[in-house]
């Protein structure tokens, strides 16, 4: 599993598509962004929006064998997580 931070994402489809790459360094400054951690094959596993340090929302997506999304659990922290099924 790999961490990369990004600015944002681009698009309303699923899982999200993060845009803007922030390097290490750029992460001393910053108020709001958002971290992907991506699995060995390059699929975003877990998409969090850290604002001033805490998680605001929470994404976790699973995949099907031939790469195409499965699931996603949505966690905004308001109700419990939306879970989005995507049969094969």
């Amino acid at each position: 599993m790999t961490i990369r931070y990004f600015t944002s994402y681009s698009g309303a489809g699923l899982p999200l598509r993060l845009v803007g790459e922030l390097a290490a360094e750029d992460m001393r400054n910053r108020n709001t962004y958002y971290a992907g951690t991506f699995d060995a094959e390059g699929h975003l596993t877990l998409c969090e929006k850290i604002v001033y340090g805490e998680t605001e929302v929470r994404h976790e997506y699973d995949y099907h064998a031939d790469g195409r999304l499965a699931r996603a659990t949505i966690d905004d922290g308001e109700d419990d997580p939306s879970v989005i099924d995507y049969p094969a």
